[in-house]
């Protein structure tokens, strides 16, 4: 008897979390697509057909005429936004309504993950972005500059001491390492060379967080199953890492409260906000970065008095780490894929440089870089068609009313907790906001055609005020590192370069058997 009472009792609690769920969508009358038991629409990620990536370009097609449909991640409903205007209103003009990210952090995980700014929330959110974005102003970025050239010119020297004619690399990895070595200096005040050196420390440590498909999905299964956050602990990195970097973060301290060393960077913005001083957040340069994103007039003024701990300056280090180790060196590697198989673009861009170079007697500045529009170009086309941050998500934290527009639309309310994405990829490749999406065509930013861009068709850093704090910090760390690479070498397409390009069945943007690119020595 008594296993029978046990049998109806989990039978109920599976149509409650699983089955009555599906119908969500169908109940209020939005488009929809079917899905699963348990799985929802994951099901193309169980079984390894498809990248991420293309995932969510797929679900934008398949709702052309639509303003925003549902879907299911697991047994959770979700809302895909594509309507541009609507996309304006949640990200900008209701940013309050949607100030959060969604939570996939589990409450008994490493606190390092809890505490970034990404998964920060509410007021604690707006006081730390308000620290942080001193940071990451064009003026901070120009002090920077040099520290760039030199891990740039460092790169480029191990291939130039190489005997090949042509030497044949996977771009990711030695961008991954390029990356590494300009967060480890620029944020950590450490200099590494992961090209010379392939198995220091900070590069093994960068490695290590980088999680596998299974994990990923067990993380991301836990963020929809609240019951099960309670039982099961999966920490998002292996416990050395978080070691390392506390370890890391703890010295680098140490040596500046004793005064051995001094570096404007974010340490030391977080530093100074630790002891109640404010920093002066000089008069912003003009924009010239046509990809950059502007910071919204919340983040500016005097940033608040924090508590801050070690723990919460490690956990902002580490993000910012992540953040660059990962999708920088993802947009350098399509990048030059691009160039690779459209040599007409790469010539171009080399014309470009040497002009830039013989007016300015072979040297390069940072002012000098932001003028070089044909660079901007491409850099803004890769990131169009390979968007890094290809989805955006929001986490609705008071309820909010989507009144209907065209005749078969209802009003709808978006409830709190209610989870919002943004499929940025299926936008970029959207034919009514760019011709040919499939190409790549860097004209499509030049002075001419960049004012036609309808906005918010265009967010490869996000939008609104909850952006990509570090928009700028990337680009500049891939045009500088592209100037003095292009500069030297052709890269070229090999045997092993596979055309087109496969994606891995992965949540992050990467290709099926590497980017192998050759690089020749230019001769001029």
């Amino acid at each position: 008897m008594l296993w029978i009472i046990v049998l109806a009792v989990l039978l109920v609690v599976f149509y409650y979390k699983s089955i009555k769920p599906l119908s969500f969508w169908k109940d209020r009358g939005i488009p929809h697509k079917k899905a699963l038991p348990l799985i929802g629409n994951s099901a193309i990620f169980l079984c390894s057909r498809k990248s991420f990536f293309e995932y969510v370009e797929d679900l934008y097609n398949e709702f052309p005429n639509e303003r925003y449909y549902g879907i299911h991640q697991f047994s959770k409903p979700v809302l895909y936004v594509r309507d541009l205007d609507l996309i304006k209103s949640i990200t900008v003009k209701d940013f309050d309504q949607f100030v959060d990210h969604n939570n996939f952090i589990v409450d008994n995980v490493d606190s390092l993950m809890k505490k970034n700014l990404i998964n920060l929330k509410g007021q604690t959110w707006r006081d730390m972005r308000a620290t942080l974005s001193p940071s990451f102003t064009s003026s901070k970025m120009k002090t920077m500059f040099l520290l760039f050239c030199e891990c740039s010119q460092q790169f480029v020297e191990y291939f130039e001491k190489k005997t090949e004619n042509v030497v044949t690399i996977e771009m990711k990895d030695i961008f991954t390492r390029f990356t590494n070595d300009v967060i480890a200096s620029t944020a950590f005040g450490f200099e590494c060379d992961s090209l010379g050196d392939q198995t220091n420390e900070f590069y093994r440590m960068g490695k290590m967080t980088t999680m596998g498909r299974g994990r990923m999905l067990l993380i991301s299964a836990l963020g929809f199953f609240p019951f099960l956050k309670k039982i099961i602990r999966v920490d998002m990195f292996p416990p050395e890492v978080s070691a390392f970097f506390r370890r890391v973060i703890k010295e680098t301290i140490d040596s500046r409260e004793n005064g051995e060393l001094v570096r404007h960077d974010m340490i030391h913005l977080l530093l100074e906000a630790r002891k109640g001083r404010a920093i002066r957040d000089e008069p912003e340069m003009a924009k010239t970065e046509f990809a950059a994103v502007e910071e919204s007039n919340i983040h500016h003024g005097k940033p608040p008095k924090l508590e801050l701990t070690d723990e919460d300056i490690t956990a902002q280090a580490l993000i910012f780490f992540l953040g660059g180790f990962i999708t920088s060196s993802t947009l350098l590697s399509f990048m030059s894929y691009e160039l690779a198989v459209n040599p007409e673009v790469q010539e171009k861009l080399q014309a470009e440089i040497d002009q830039t170079l013989n007016e300015y007697d072979g040297s390069l500045t940072y002012n000098t870089l932001q003028t070089m529009k044909y660079m901007d170009m491409v850099v803004s086309e890769t990131l169009r068609k390979w968007p890094p941050g290809f989805i955006m998500d929001r986490r609705c934290v008071k309820n909010y009313v989507i009144k209907p527009i065209k005749a078969h639309e209802k009003t709808f309310t978006i409830q709190k907790g209610d989870t919002v994405l943004i499929p940025t990829v299926g936008i970029h490749r959207d034919p009514r906001y760019f011709e040919n999406p499939t190409k790549f065509i860097p004209e499509r930013f030049n002075d001419e055609n960049k004012t036609k861009i309808k906005p918010y068709s265009f967010l490869p850093f996000g939008s609104g005020p909850r952006n990509c704090i570090a928009s700028r910090f990337a680009l500049l760390q891939t045009k500088t590192l592209m100037f003095h690479l292009l500069s030297k070498f052709n890269i070229l397409v090999v045997d092993k370069t596979q055309i087109p390009l496969k994606l891995q069945s992965s949540f992050r943007l990467s290709s099926e058997s590497g980017i192998w690119l050759g690089l020749e020595r230019r001769v001029k």
